[in-house]
């Protein structure tokens, strides 16, 4: 009978997360089709434009990460945090272990201008994006599983180039010509991992399977005469395989009050299996615009080859401070290092090169009361270092600031341990200076959720 009841209540918490899950994901999927018209001309070397790597919470304090972890968030970028997700509440004077399960998602939502230095050119874009959903489950004490999806880059872009052709030999005018150059597509990578504790000591790894698409076009339209004829570049590359990732943490109780937590994560140098279609072909429009074929001069599909994904590693370490009457707040540093110069796509190198990142943030929270704001936990950080893009040796810098907040949303049923978290996280970014062709300014309104409940509780009424 007790065996009946535990399984029962089991199969309830499993189908009500999952119910969340399943709505959040959707949310997803449904912000990623109203993206409007996002265009990045920098997405169109490497793997396109690096997606926000950690959850909105961290985003809010520079996107640090390596020393972070909190039972009501999933710090994915070190998995040795998942070990955290088994908690302890106070009752009676006697720490009680509680499992502390999480659903966490997140929406993008961004606004980017490209600038050309010294010109009043300027272009201005937006989008609204799936940024990830990732669920956190504790095993047992110290040891956590978890599992997600999130894009780890994106490629959009559209130029539009128009120049008047001549003869070569004689120099004669030929005609005028529009040349259009499209790219789309980008790489998600849905992971499962787990962390455990042993003492002060976190270990962690994720499995994954890294996949996307890159689609460009190069489209030349002759303008003027039937003299010579539109032409159609066009190639297709799909790829993906597995992937791995790994971290550690370590904890040091600095005083009563106050941890230091270093940590380290990151990912060896791995090959994505890739099969490319490509099509090259002269073509005419049709009476409703549509492209009409004149020849094939070009066509194979199924060419096997590989890409060249790059080793990361990321160091850093956080102080935190929380005091009896709950206040405290929280400092972190992380570094990382990516060797993009191992970058290959079918073993040809492209424009990128061996980039760092510093990340500096925190947070704090005041003492908790009856009033709202006293229960916010204030967010903020700063990152900065050059972007892996390199034009013509060029180096790319970048600069972004952020911060954030982290919201209760009180339950609804007084009988239940569930808690949710609304984190906002704004940064504003800029990539590239007056040296470079183009300068991005970017504001993203980063919005996630965190929905948190303890499992398997014993629940007393009075």
């Amino acid at each position: 009978m007790r065996s009946a009841k535990s399984m029962l209540l089991v199969r309830k918490e499993i189908r009500r997360y999952f119910n969340y899950s399943g709505l959040f994901v959707l949310l997803g999927f449904v912000a990623v089709r109203v993206n409007a018209q996002d265009n990045s001309p920098y997405s169109r070397y490497g793997l396109g434009n690096l997606a926000p790597s950690t959850n909105i919470s961290n985003r809010g304090m520079g996107s640090i990460s390596a020393g972070m972890s909190d039972p009501l968030t999933i710090n994915f970028n070190n998995p040795a945090s998942y070990s955290g997700f088994q908690t302890f509440i106070e009752q009676r004077s006697k720490k009680v272990s509680q499992a502390r399960v999480v659903l966490d998602v997140g929406i993008n939502f961004d606004n980017r201008s490209l600038v050309v230095p010294n010109t009043s050119l300027r272009y201005g874009s937006s989008d609204a994006l799936f940024s990830y959903v990732q669920v956190g489950i504790p095993i047992r004490k110290n040891w956590g599983l978890s599992f997600g999806l999130r894009p780890v880059s994106r490629i959009s872009y559209s130029i539009l180039r128009s120049e008047h052709l001549t003869d070569p030999i004689s120099g004669n005018s030929i005609d005028s010509a529009q040349t259009q150059f499209t790219g789309s597509g980008g790489v998600y990578l849905p992971t499962i991992g787990t962390g455990f504790a042993i003492g002060n000591l976190s270990l962690g790894v994720n499995f994954g399977y890294m996949f996307g698409k890159r689609e460009t076009t190069t489209d030349r339209a002759i303008m003027d005469t039937v003299l010579y004829h539109s032409a159609d570049y066009n190639t297709i590359t799909s790829f993906g395989h597995i992937y791995v990732d790994a971290g550690l943490q370590y904890k040091i109780n600095l005083d009563k009050h106050t941890i230091l937590r270093l940590g380290l994560s990151g990912n060896l140098q791995q090959k994505l299996n890739a099969s490319q279609d490509v099509l090259r072909q002269t073509y005419v429009r049709g009476t409703a615009g549509e492209v009409v074929q004149l020849d094939s001069v070009y066509q194979q599909t199924g060419i096997e080859g590989k890409i060249t994904y790059p080793a990361s590693y990321k160091g850093g370490f956080i102080v935190q401070n929380i005091k009896d009457n709950g206040s405290g707040w929280l400092f972190g540093v992380d570094y990382t290092q990516t060797k993009w110069n191992n970058y290959r796509f079918y073993d040809l190198k492209d424009s990128v090169k061996d980039n760092w990142q510093l990340n500096v943030g925190g947070q704090f929270f005041p003492k908790p009361g009856t009033n709202f704001f006293s229960r916010v936990v204030y967010r903020f950080g700063f990152y900065t270092g050059p972007d892996y893009i390199s034009l013509n040796n060029s180096t790319l810098p970048q600069f972004g600031v952020s911060a954030g907040l982290g919201l209760p949303i009180a339950s609804h049923n007084r009988l239940t341990n569930q808690f949710t978290v609304l984190n906002i996280a704004l940064e504003y970014a800029k990539r590239g200076n007056n040296s470079n062709l183009i300068k991005e300014n970017m504001f993203r309104l980063s919005v996630g959720f965190n929905f948190t409940d303890f499992w398997f509780g014993k629940r007393k009424y009075d």
